[in-house]
């Protein structure tokens, strides 16, 4: 058996939390391979909105087993405060949610420096959702952190407090931001419990097993592929790989298990926080696509930039990930728009391409647009891609044969069920 994977094309909230709930159905195992609790993976069905940061979006299939990998790096506090809210919402999780003894701890310290950190960079600021995550990858690469399994030691306290001090004396160096570090300490120690009561496993030996019992597993990323720390908009970019190559390093694969590559992408672009965003609408149509997409980011709230769906781009991004199939959400948005538009191509050093410059962050680059009729009208009862409006289908088919990848699946609604599978 092979793995297969579902990943974000863009700079993150593409909407794989659906897609992933959606596919679930057909594999034994889901498992996310990296990320933190800056991801927000909304899925919406039976009329209810439910929003995971931590947890795989498997969790909702009472069947399926659900993992967190090595990749991953977990705050307890949070991953406790999702556990509760699925206990409130009646699932069952005790026997079905795995955590690799390899992932990574997020300290409170880790979330002071965050704050504190990006408070120093004033305008500079990269947007850092402040949930601790670029300081824990950065003690997992420096080689001094705290990793899961070692909440088993008998050494845990004194790890616990040699890497706290460590934090104490670089806060040192910063501006002083607001941080009770007495009462998080006890929530999150208060935490841990809540993480003790569930199964800790080697991830790398039971995926391993696991295929090779013929059980089928989907690895669930976070972010985007834009964000990817080598491969992203540096320095405005997440702290780990997003990519598919995330899979082998997050999970303990060797790359001749991964199958399938599921990519999604929005019908439109959205971003986050700073940092480079070509076909960014600062204007009326903008705040269109903000207002008819609802475009809020799921974990922190703050209003996503918008602008026309990036081709160049996605070419990029298809390459670094080898996507087999794409699956394009939010393609409902779009319903009221009269003309819809799609880059092409970038204009920079005095010529056009089809390929990213070194940085985006620091060339000056324009996009060069090409216009599509809108449909102007509802896809509610679209079931099949025969169902689309005729403009809505022409849309579709250019950017397929433009990107070299088949578009499987699209979104035309948040619920479960507004899903057209070609």
């Amino acid at each position: 058996m092979q793995i297969d994977v579902i990943l974000g094309l863009q700079w993150g909230d593409e909407g794989k939390g659906k897609i992933v709930d959606y596919l679930a159905d057909q594999y034994d195992i889901v498992a996310r391979f990296q990320g933190g609790p800056n991801a927000g993976h909304t899925l919406k069905f039976d009329g209810k909105k439910f929003v995971l940061h931590t947890v795989p979006s498997g969790i909702f299939r009472p069947k399926l087993l659900n993992l967190i990998g090595n990749g991953v790096v977990l705050d307890p506090v949070v991953f406790r405060r999702e556990l509760q809210f699925l206990e409130q919402s009646g699932v069952d999780f005790q026997r079905r949610l795995l955590l690799s003894r390899k992932a990574h701890l997020i300290l409170p310290t880790h979330r002071w420096l965050d704050a504190a950190s990006e408070a120093h960079k004033g305008s500079a600021k990269i947007g850092s959702t402040l949930k601790g995550i670029g300081p824990t990858y950065m003690d997992k690469t420096g080689r001094n952190g705290l990793r899961l399994g070692d909440v088993e030691l008998p050494s845990f306290r004194e790890q616990y407090e040699t890497l706290k001090n460590k934090h104490l004396e670089l806060l040192k160096m910063y501006p002083a931001v607001p941080f009770d570090l007495q009462m998080e300490e006890q929530t999150w120690f208060d935490s841990l419990n809540v993480l003790r009561s569930l199964p800790f496993v080697d991830s790398e030996y039971y995926v391993d097993d696991a295929l090779s019992n013929g059980k089928s597993i989907l690895a669930e990323g976070a972010q985007g592929a834009m964000l990817d720390i080598d491969f992203g908009t540096y320095p405005f970019v997440t702290s780990s790989n997003t990519i598919t190559a995330g899979v082998c390093t997050g999970l303990g694969v060797a790359p001749q298990r991964v199958g399938r590559v599921i990519g999604i992408t929005k019908a439109y672009c959205t971003r986050v926080g700073g940092g480079p965003f070509p076909t960014e609408l600062d204007n009326e149509i903008g705040e269109k696509l903000r207002s008819e997409g609802q475009e809020f980011g799921a974990t922190t709230g703050r209003a996503r930039r918008c602008g026309w769906i990036d081709l160049p781009q996605l070419r990029y991004t298809i390459l670094l990930t080898g996507t087999t199939e794409i699956c394009m959400t939010k393609i409902d948005v779009l319903n009221s728009f009269a003309t819809i538009a799609a880059a092409t191509h970038y204009r920079y050093g005095g010529a056009e391409h089809r390929t990213l410059p070194f940085d985006l962050s620091r060339i000056e680059i324009e996009p060069v647009l090409k216009n599509y009729a809108g449909w102007n009208c509802s896809l509610d009862t679209a079931r099949s891609f025969d169902d689309l409006p005729a403009e809505a289908k022409t849309y579709l088919n250019e950017l397929e044969s433009y990107l070299g990848v088949p578009i499987r699946m699209i979104s035309t609604g948040p619920e479960r069920e507004k899903l057209i599978v070609r």
